[in-house]
C-alpha cells in the first residue's frame, strides 16, 4: 500500500518528502525525523484508515499531539507519523463536562474554557498538546487542589491497534481506561478526551525570589510549609539557572494560590530576604506560558523522579549544594501531594501518589556542552538515587522505561499491551514490551 492508495480513503492531508511544508512538520519541538510521510487526519474515520496503512506496511508509526515530548517522540525516520492537530475541537457538553479533541493543546483548551469560567488543571505551557500530557500524568498549576489531568479524565475515544474504535471510562472498558491514565500512548490513538473541568476565575500568580546565598534554607522551609499548606497554593522552587548567573541565580519560588485567602503566601515571604515578589491576581488561562523550540544545534537533557516524605531534607540538601556550584543543570522542584496523594495507589498507571516532590535537571546547550556535562550529571544522579524513585514520564529525556514504572505497574501494563496492541504498533513512546513475563522471559 502507498500514500497515493491511503489517499483514496483518507479526508486529510498527507506531506511528504519534498513538499514546501515537509521540513517543518517532520519534526517536533525537541526532536528532528525523516519520515515517508506526515498525516494529518480531520475524522475518527482518517485516524482509522492511517493505522490500518501503518498495520499494512510495516512502517513504524508516530503518533503526535503538541510534539513536545522531551524524549523526542511525535516523529520517526522513515515510518509515519500521525499528526492529531486537525482533531483540536473544544467542546462544553454540560455545566462541567467538556470533550476535547485528541489534537488540542492546553492553550487552546484554557481558552475555550475561559468564557465559562472554567478550567482543567493541566500543565504550565500552551503548546502542550492535551494527549501527551494526560496519558503520562499532567501536574498542573492546581494539582494540589483537583489533582493531577489524568484524575480529571473521565472517558477517553480510543482507536485501537485492529482499528476499532472503543470508549474507555470506569464502565466501559475499564481495565484500558485504567492504563491510559498513566500508560502513555502504549495502547491506542485518542481521538478525544473527556474531563471534568472545575469552576476558575481568576487565581494569584507569579514569583517570589530570594538570593541565591539562601537557596539551602529557602529550600527546606518551603517543603517544610508545602506539606501541609491548604491544597489552594501549588509551588515551584528553581535555582541555578544559568541564564540568571547560574551558582549565583536567585531562587524563585513560582506559585497559584487558587484560593481568596492571600495571607497564606505570607510563610513563603517569610522564607528569607524577598528580591522579587511579582504574585498578582490572573486569569488562570494567562498562568500558561508560550513554549519555545530551542534554536538549531542545541540540546535539551531532562531527568526527574520523586521525593518520600522522609528523603525530602536529604534531596533538597544535595540539590542546594550541587546548584552552589559551577556548570551546575537547572534545577526544578515541584510540591505534589494534596489531592494527587488521596487517590488509590492502584487506582491509576500512575503510581507516585505518595511522593511530596518531584524534581527535574535540565541541561541546554550545544551537543559538545551536554557531553562534557554528563559525568557530573551521572554523578549527582548517584547521589540521589538512595533518596529518590521512579521518573516522571512527562520530564525524561530518555526512551528507558524501567524507571517510569515500578515491577508491579509494569506487568500489569504488559498484561493490557498484550490483550490491545500485542504487535506493539503502538512503540513511539515510554514503551511497554507486550512479550514481557511470558514464559522464557528474562526480565525486561
Amino acid at each position: 500500500m502507498t500514500f497515493d492508495e491511503l489517499r483514496r480513503e483518507f479526508g486529510g492531508e498527507i506531506v511528504e518528502a519534498g513538499s514546501a511544508e515537509y521540513d517543518a512538520v517532520s519534526r517536533t519541538v525537541f526532536g528532528t525525523g525523516r519520515p515517508a510521510g506526515v498525516v494529518r487526519p480531520r475524522s475518527v474515520a482518517d485516524v482509522q484508515a492511517v493505522v490500518q496503512f501503518a498495520v499494512d506496511t510495516g512502517l513504524a508509526l508516530a503518533v503526535r499531539g503538541g510534539g513536545h515530548a522531551f524524549a523526542r517522540f511525535g516523529t520517526n525516520d522513515d515510518g509515519v507519523v500521525l499528526d492529531l492537530s486537525g482533531l483540536d475541537d473544544v467542546l462544553v457538553l454540560d455545566e462541567r463536562l467538556v470533550r476535547i479533541g485528541g489534537g488540542a493543546t492546553w492553550g487552546q483548551v484554557a481558552d475555550a474554557l475561559a468564557p465559562y469560567g472554567l478550567a482543567i488543571s493541566s500543565g504550565d505551557t500552551r503548546s502542550v498538546g492535551v494527549g501527551g500530557l494526560t496519558l503520562s500524568g499532567g501536574i498542573g498549576w492546581k494539582v494540589r487542589k483537583y489533582g493531577l489531568a489524568l484524575d480529571q479524565l473521565v472517558a477517553a475515544e480510543v482507536v485501537t491497534a485492529d482499528g476499532d474504535v472503543v470508549r474507555a471510562s470506569a464502565d466501559e472498558h475499564p481495565e484500558l481506561f485504567w492504563g491510559l491514565r498513566g500508560g502513555g500512548g502504549n495502547f491506542g490513538v485518542v481521538t478525544a478526551f473527556e474531563f471534568m473541568a472545575h469552576p476558575t476565575t481568576e487565581v494569584l500568580h507569579g514569583k517570589i525570589a530570594f538570593p541565591a546565598t539562601e537557596a539551602a534554607s529557602v529550600l527546606q522551609g518551603w517543603a517544610d510549609y508545602a506539606r501541609t499548606a491548604p491544597d489552594e497554593l501549588t509551588s515551584i522552587a528553581t535555582f541555578a539557572n544559568p541564564f540568571l548567573g547560574g551558582p549565583d541565580a536567585p531562587i524563585e519560588i513560582h506559585l497559584t494560590w487558587d484560593g481568596d485567602d492571600a495571607s497564606a503566601l505570607d510563610p513563603i515571604r517569610a522564607l528569607g530576604t524577598v528580591i522579587a515578589d511579582d504574585v498578582a491576581l490572573t486569569p488562570y488561562a494567562e498562568t500558561l506560558v508560550v513554549g519555545q523550540a530551542p534554536p538549531p544545534g542545541i540540546e535539551f537533557v531532562a531527568r526527574s523522579a520523586f521525593v518520600d516524605k522522609e528523603s525530602v531534607s536529604e534531596v533538597l540538601r544535595i540539590l542546594a549544594e550541587t546548584g552552589a556550584t559551577a556548570g551546575s543543570p537547572i534545577i526544578a522542584v515541584r510540591s505534589v501531594g494534596g489531592a494527587v496523594a488521596r487517590v488509590a495507589a492502584d487506582a491509576t498507571a500512575y503510581p507516585y501518589r505518595q511522593a511530596e516532590l518531584m524534581f527535574v535537571t535540565t541541561n541546554i546547550g550545544p551537543a559538545p556542552a551536554i557531553a562534557a556535562a554528563r559525568p557530573a550529571l551521572d554523578a549527582l544522579w548517584e547521589r540521589l538515587a538512595p533518596h529518590s524513585t521512579g521518573a516522571y514520564a512527562n520530564f525524561l529525556s530518555t526512551t528507558e522505561v524501567d524507571a517510569v514504572y515500578p515491577a508491579q505497574t509494569y506487568e500489569k501494563l504488559a498484561a493490557l499491551k498484550r490483550q490491545y496492541d500485542p504487535g506493539n504498533l503502538f512503540r513511539g513512546n515510554h514503551n511497554i514490551d507486550p512479550d514481557y513475563d511470558r514464559p522464557g522471559d528474562t526480565g525486561r
